[in-house]
């Protein structure tokens, strides 16, 4: 079907993409007073959003001695308790944080061994953790096992249930009149092309006259969404039409993961816990959330029973009562993942009007508040709503996506589209 001319007024942004990361960039825009449309085939939060365990945690993410991902998690960090209350004070909904931090555990003598080296890094950093006896974490979390060796405490680790998030950033677009469109996007406009009938020669002098610029999308059902910028918050899923000089390098990596409950209500545990391969995350209302796989699968969604039978193993081995728990959901997501597993966060190389918010991997939920005060700081500039980015100027830069700018003859990223290098840290790297 030949694309119709939309009757809508065109946007001053436009943001593909209804997840924790593109609805926090359309929120900090719209409150700094930009005209903005959301636009997304599912319900807002309905994809990677809607599985994310929702830990806030930059030191037990990364391994403590990398600066890069530790500076961009602490920055995300910072912002969640005014973008929490921010987002209360817009909607009427509560996004309470869970701030009782994280208890990184030991089964055996290797991950006590491992613990003890993650908390000397942690200590040349100074970053807070405390070392504990084994009697000394049952005081604080009696359910769990008499067979545990050893554990650190966290304390400025945190959690938050990113449907909630999903929720009130819902309600506080509705208040600013942001509209969110259910829609496919078959692919991005650049330059009007797509639609126009000039030739290919006239739009080869056009583009050496001036860098190629993003318009609008066109979509699944024939109408057109046009606006003065674009911001691509896709997750692992492309969109037709991006230039090859603009693109960054994401791929797929899925989690699966349980949610079971607690019938006689929240108790059990306290503090989110992390352990070899996985973590428990409690909601506070008898719901707790244990995790996670890491697997290499493209875009398989299926959850599978070898996957949950070692979850619920491992979880059992150090909490014994999560056995008796009912079984809510099986889930499975897809963490988007650059080469370098830091995400993508600013404008497109190359391409005018056109920007970037993907590659968050395991760090969606922490770094949402980050992604829509650097977006609508570049797109819009600071206005009185926003508050100052911890380290503002190197973060910004560590998430650019002019890092995986390629030259246009030149097929091949800077950075090439391989799986990240393996970081195990406390617990290793499988978390969602």
């Amino acid at each position: 079907m030949p694309a119709r001319p939309s009757t809508d007024r065109p946007t001053d942004v436009l943001v593909v993409g209804a997840g924790l990361a593109g609805l926090p960039v359309a929120w900090e825009l719209a409150r700094r007073g930009a005209s903005v449309r959301v636009v997304d085939r599912g319900a807002p939060g309905g994809a990677t959003s809607r599985v994310a365990a929702g830990m806030l945690a930059p030191v037990t993410e990364t391994e403590p001695d990398d600066p890069g991902h530790l500076a961009v998690g602490r920055a995300g960090l910072e912002r969640w308790p005014a973008f929490a209350a921010a987002l209360h004070a817009a909607s009427g909904i509560e996004v309470p944080l869970h701030a009782a931090g994280t208890l990184a555990l030991a089964r055996d003598r290797d991950e006590a061994e491992a613990l003890g080296r993650f908390a000397d890094v942690c200590a040349r950093f100074a970053l807070p953790v405390e070392r504990l006896l084994p009697s000394a974490v049952r005081r604080l979390e009696p359910a769990l096992a008499p067979t545990l060796r050893g554990a650190l405490a966290i304390p400025g680790d945190a959690a938050v249930d990113p449907r909630v998030v999903v929720r009130a950033l819902t309600g506080a677009l509705a208040g600013h009149g942001v509209e969110v469109v259910r829609a496919g996007v078959e692919r991005l406009l650049v330059d009007g092309r797509g639609t126009s009938r000039a030739s290919p020669a006239d739009e080869q002098r056009a583009g050496a006259r001036r860098a190629p610029r993003a318009t609008g999308v066109a979509l699944d059902d024939g109408r057109v969404l046009r606006a003065g910028a674009v911001v691509l918050a896709t997750g692992a899923w492309s969109v037709d039409g991006v230039p090859d000089t603009a693109r960054v390098p994401v791929r797929p990596v899925k989690g699966q993961l349980l949610v079971l409950r607690d019938p006689s209500g929240p108790g059990l545990l306290e503090r989110v816990l992390r352990f070899g391969t996985g973590y428990v995350v409690p909601r506070g209302d008898g719901r707790y959330v244990l995790g996670a796989t890491t697997e290499e699968r493209g875009f398989d969604l299926a959850t599978t029973a070898w996957a949950l039978h070692d979850l619920l193993r491992d979880g059992y081995e150090l909490v014994p009562g999560l056995l008796d728990l009912e079984v809510e959901e099986t889930l499975a997501g897809l963490r988007p993942t650059t080469p370098d597993a830091l995400p993508a966060i600013g404008p497109a190389a190359g391409v005018d009007a056109l920007w970037w918010a993907t590659g968050h991997h395991r760090n969606g939920v922490l770094l949402a508040p980050l992604t829509g005060a650097v977006l609508a700081e570049q797109i819009a500039g600071a206005g009185s709503s926003g508050e100052p980015i911890l380290d503002g100027a190197r973060v910004a830069g560590l998430v650019a996506p002019a890092r995986f700018a390629v030259a246009p003859d030149d097929p091949t990223p800077a950075v090439p589209p391989a799986p990240p290098t393996p970081r195990p840290t406390v617990p290793e790297d499988a978390r969602a």
